[in-house]
């Protein structure tokens, strides 16, 4: 990798990472494209932990609020809205860490292809539209149930497979249940957390089994670029959705997939 392409990626995916258009396929997309070498292990765990970091400064105080209940209900029994949130975090996770450790070699090796991902992206498409505009959207974040949640993160598993992504999956569902976008968006965000940590830990223990050479310059400037790129498109992306909804991203992953199945398969 050279200085223009460690930029590039991570941008790419600082920018995906939280928007409903799959980070995943967008890196996966230039290697297959412009015939770009896999980026590698060490790169990969580079912009994760910069995007965690992102993902966690930013909802901070809701963090600390949701492991202070949560200590309390263990230690002493007392439950509230940051409490159940919190465990609801936890319960949304548990899908996506078992097809993970189940499925992750399966998805790893057949399921990263320009085919996949343009046929998962049209489909996904087709998903945020309709729960765009098909359902009513008046639940917010206090009236989420354990069916929720697990719902949520049934498909939030399923966002393993390139081009699904999985802001997009767990926002669509949600909203397909009657949360408002910024409900919805919130708890998505939450759900990330452990998700990114998860997946950047086996990423750092695969890295630390391959024994990969490491460029630090490279891989110090792509998390700081993951970093400031996710933490801005948060906020920019939470105060889109409030004004326009998702319907350009709608139109983006419609367009993207047709592309891909037209040119590119």
């Amino acid at each position: 990798m050279d200085w223009f392409q460690t930029v590039f990626l991570a941008l790419l995916q600082g920018l995906t990472e939280f928007l409903p258009i799959s980070s995943s396929a967008h890196l996966i997309l230039p290697a297959q494209l412009f015939g770009w070498a896999d980026q590698g292990l060490a790169f990969d765990v580079a912009v994760h932990v910069g995007t965690l970091v992102a993902v966690t400064l930013y909802f901070r105080q809701d963090i600390s609020n949701m492991l202070q209940a949560c200590l309390c209900s263990i230690t002493k029994g007392e439950h509230c809205q940051d409490s159940r949130l919190g465990w609801y975090v936890v319960l949304g996770t548990i899908p996506v860490g078992l097809a993970g450790l189940l499925l992750g070699d399966v998805i790893e090796s057949n399921l990263r292809s320009t085919l996949v991902i343009a046929i998962t992206t049209l489909v996904f498409g087709f998903g945020l539209w309709m729960a765009e505009s098909r359902f009513k959207h008046h639940r917010d974040i206090s009236s989420l149930r354990a069916l929720d949640v697990l719902c949520i993160g049934v498909v939030q598993a399923l966002a393993l497979i390139p081009g699904a992504s999985r802001s997009g999956a767990t926002m669509m569902i949600a909203m397909m249940l009657g949360m408002t976008r910024i409900a919805a968006a919130r708890f998505s965000f939450l759900l990330s957390i452990p998700v990114i940590f998860l997946a950047g830990s086996f990423k750092v223990l695969e890295l630390y089994q391959s024994q990969e050479q490491v460029s630090w310059g490279y891989l110090l400037l792509g998390a700081l670029v993951a970093f400031v790129s996710a933490y801005l498109c948060i906020g920019w992306f939470l105060r889109m959705l409030e004004k326009v909804g998702l319907m350009p991203f709608v139109f983006y992953r419609l367009f993207l997939g047709i592309i891909l199945l037209v040119f590119f398969v």
